[in-house]
């Protein structure tokens, strides 16, 4: 790979900037999770053990749901699928507002999830097509850096609206303002075209069988498949569990708690923006390699209770943690034909399903210390080192 390298081609730009916009939403709609969390500990009285039941009811819906959503856009194409995941994410939103008068959300929270997982299901293989093979993870990962942005922009916002002195704490008010945004989203690819890739021959030792058998023979994929599950697990576990892990520690209340996780996250976003760009003139997966052994370190100084550099090592690991979704994905795809990709996205996005790690993280959270917890995403991030190792040595 060479810095002349493009990252798209010229007829895909529109097509790319139209569909990285689904990666600022689907961000947004998960990091309200993390704040959720600790609101409804706090409004209803809950342990986190309780409480992590809006992270697994929300993530099993990705479970649920891949393999229909791949399906449906091996059958559709990536814009019907993308027009059916913003309304089931749309429809889910706006469900909060009945859902406060009696006050239950998870089921709206599940149409949510299943809504994310076509947006996810559709978007994430699609962008690995619009351009060269080589730069597939730079590019992915370009996107994803506004899946950061929104993150940052969800804890931000509606931490300072449910955690404010004074505020109502009604959440259906920023789902409701969601679910409008996203109808006006998907009104809009309703009307516009995106260009379907279609399977072309390949001579470089992809595969090119259609069936999903075909997929899972490709070992490459099936080790990618578990590192993407176990980031899945480190990631969300942390995401879920830093408000009540500062807080739960007496380092500082739940708004300068939220503050700081959004601060968290603009490093993740700005991780991901350097290593696309880092990713154009370094391979894959030694990149990969590197920031995995940055997590190993962050979490085992977080586990050290170090005090401020725990905390430090905590947010840093964000940085580290950053490019890790995209990468892995793409390289779990990478030897795969282009419909093979649609039907390999569907395994590998039911991998949020190791957010539902977070139940066990919560409990060990109310019965031992608080910094025991993070055994489970350290050794997620021990998972996503062995691939990366063995990617390197491979190539």
């Amino acid at each position: 790979m060479t810095n002349r390298t493009k990252l798209t081609d010229r007829q895909y730009v529109v097509p790319f900037v139209l569909i990285t916009t689904l990666f600022f939403l689907w961000g947004f709609a998960r990091a309200i999770l993390d704040v959720l969390n600790k609101h409804f500990q706090d409004e209803l009285h809950i342990s986190i053990t309780q409480s992590a039941w809006i992270q697994v009811t929300t993530y099993f819906g990705y479970f649920l749901m891949a393999i229909p959503a791949g399906w449906f856009i091996s059958r559709w194409g990536y814009r019907r699928g993308v027009v059916f995941g913003l309304t089931l994410f749309a429809l889910g939103s706006l469900a909060f507002i009945p859902a406060s008068a009696f006050g239950s959300f998870l089921a709206a929270l599940f149409v949510i999830g299943c809504g994310l997982t076509f947006l996810e299901t559709a978007a994430n293989p699609y962008v690995t097509e619009l351009g060269p093979r080589e730069t597939a993870s730079s590019r992915l990962n370009l996107s994803q850096t506004f899946n950061g942005m929104g993150c940052f922009m969800a804890t931000l916002l509606v931490g300072q609206f449910l955690f404010s002195e004074g505020s109502s704490g009604d959440v259906s008010v920023p789902y409701g303002i969601m679910g409008v945004v996203v109808l006006l989203i998907a009104l809009i690819f309703s009307r516009v075209k995106l260009p379907e890739i279609v399977d072309t021959p390949v001579d470089d030792g992809a595969a090119t069988g259609n069936g999903l058998s075909d997929v899972l023979k490709n070992r490459w994929f099936l080790f990618g498949l578990l590192a993407l599950l176990a980031y899945e697990v480190a990631e969300i576990s942390i995401n879920s569990y830093f408000v009540n892990f500062v807080t739960g520690t007496g380092w500082m209340d739940k708004l300068s708690a939220s503050r700081v996780v959004s601060l968290a996250l603009v490093i993740f976003m700005v991780g991901r923006f350097l290593g696309s760009w880092i990713m154009r003139t370094v391979r894959a997966e030694r990149m990969l390699l590197y920031c995995a052994v940055g997590t190993v370190a962050c979490m085992l100084l977080t586990m050290m209770n170090l005090g401020t550099v725990s905390l430090i090592a905590l947010i840093l690991n964000y940085l580290f943690e950053a490019i890790m979704f995209p990468t892995i994905f793409s390289l779990a795809v990478r030897d795969l034909g282009p419909r093979q990709k649609k039907r390999a996205a569907s395994l590998l996005m039911m991998t949020p399903i190791g957010g539902c790690a977070f139940l066990l993280m919560g409990y060990m959270a109310d019965h031992a210390s608080p910094f025991v917890p993070f055994i489970i995403p350290l050794l997620g991030f021990c998972v996503v080192l062995a691939f990366a190792w063995r990617l390197s040595k491979a190539k």
